[in-house]
């Protein structure tokens, strides 16, 4: 497992709130199927989509 220094705590809420004001989305790139959860991972590893990669759970 990798962790990576993502701020303080201000400016997470600083973030959320400037995300809510501006009603920013993020871009979705493909969305997968539970069952599809590898090929979801090939997607992701192949380096080729542009966006976020979405596995639907439920």
């Amino acid at each position: 497992m990798h962790g990576i220094f993502v701020g303080s705590r201000q400016m997470f809420d600083d973030m959320n709130r400037l995300i809510t004001q501006y009603k920013i989305k993020p871009v979705i790139d493909k969305v997968f199927e539970f069952d599809q959860a590898r090929e979801a991972l090939k997607t992701m590893e192949s380096a080729s989509h542009f966006g976020k990669i979405v596995v639907k759970i439920g």
